[in-house]
């Protein structure tokens, strides 16, 4: 397959670097990856800065494909392997996975930037702050760091070295599409990646929206009282088609009655609006 060929290609590749501190990327491995999500080549990097090992998960060709989809993650160990319930990381992952594997072609970066960037020991410090009370970013610049001290200089090079012409960059945060770019990547299109919140990782997405740019929507758009009503498909029998009404003016019923602060919908009472049709 092509993207074998890269490791030879690679080998002898000598460039003056990215970003400010000239990272250089070199592909040393490739090998296959079957995984629940779908099967995949991973490629394994190694940079000239600081000795970490960056990995390509890829499904099918992507050697000078365009609009290629594309996912940068960066490490989260307590996220990614404990499964912490503090972030939305190991979700976040398995979600880009599971879509990429579905495709005929796309990469997930797993770039070795834990902690957003200031380690896995600076991360748990974070942490101890947030319980005292602190938010994410908060806690970040209490330990004089930046919000976010990732670069993503190293994806763009690992990008361009698996020569990849355009992307579709699967991502909530403009601050990657803005670097990527910045670094010489072609991005056409953002894909929303846009995950469920739970009790404990709520207050840290809605800081992430709030305080670092990230294109999250909490507030969502009001759901109207149509949207709740059960469709009548072709081929429903008539009583299947009355059944799916008086469920339906029932639900009604019970909404509108709550909405008046009423205890429960006294029996025989309709509450019917013009225009509803009700079965008897």
């Amino acid at each position: 397959e092509q993207i074998e060929l890269l490791l030879e290609e690679d080998c002898c590749h000598e460039c003056e670097g990215y970003g400010e501190d000239k990272i250089c990327v070199h592909i040393e491995a490739i090998a296959e990856l079957p995984t629940r999500f779908g099967d995949f080549h991973i490629v394994a990097f190694s940079n000239n800065r600081d000795g970490k090992e960056h990995v390509a998960i890829i499904k099918g060709e992507v050697l000078g494909a365009e609009d290629v989809p594309v996912r940068l993650h960066s490490e989260c160990l307590t996220g990614d392997v404990i499964g912490s319930l503090r972030c939305d990381c190991r979700d976040q992952l398995e979600a880009a996975l599971k879509k990429i594997g579905g495709m005929e072609t796309g990469i997930v970066l797993y770039l070795r930037q834990e902690g957003r960037g200031i380690g896995l020991t600076n991360k748990i410090r974070a942490y101890s702050l947030q319980d005292a009370g602190l938010d994410t970013v908060e806690a970040n610049l209490a330990l004089g760091f930046r919000d976010d001290e990732r670069d993503y200089a190293v994806a763009a090079h690992m990008i361009h070295s698996l020569k990849v012409q355009s992307i579709r960059l699967m991502t909530n945060n403009p601050k990657k599409i803005d670097q990527l770019v910045q670094h010489g990547v072609k991005v056409n299109e953002r894909i929303p990646h846009i995950l469920p919140s739970n009790d404990h990782n709520r207050f840290y997405l809605e800081t992430k929206a709030a305080k670092s740019g990230h294109m999250i929507d909490f507030r969502g758009k009001p759901h109207l009282e149509e949207q709740s009503d059960k469709p009548i498909v072709q081929g429903m029998t008539e009583s299947q088609i009355a059944q799916k009404w008086e469920l339906t003016n029932a639900a009604r019923r019970e909404r509108w009655a709550q909405m008046r602060g009423l205890e429960a919908v006294g029996e025989g009472v309709t509450n019917a609006r013009p225009g509803d049709r009700v079965i008897a």
